[in-house]
């Protein structure tokens, strides 16, 4: 299975949210919704949940394995990164 597009959309704001994410595999199935939180100690992936009726979240997509979840996130945090890095370029031209 490849990762074969991720769009990501930042969140306006001071929250521990910076951004939000979907992945496309394979060109045939896309995950909305990952979010790119800011965690106590390094930005991490979040994957898409719902709130139950006791108020816990639960994963409603989410990688079966660590290796799989690895890739999600440095793929995820890496096209984030470059959107960063995008901004910062055009913050330094003005």
């Amino acid at each position: 299975m490849e990762i074969t597009d991720i769009r990501i959309k930042k969140v306006a704001g001071d929250g521990k949210m910076k951004a939000v994410a979907s992945i496309t595999f394979d060109n045939a199935f896309a995950v909305h919704d990952v979010k790119v939180i800011d965690g106590p100690e390094k930005l991490f992936v979040a994957m898409p949940s719902r709130r139950t009726p006791d108020g816990e979240y639960r994963d409603i997509a989410h990688p079966i394995n660590s290796d799989m979840r690895s890739l999600i996130e440095n793929k995820v945090l890496s096209a984030y990164d470059a959107i960063e890095d995008e901004n910062t370029a055009v913050d330094e031209a003005e």
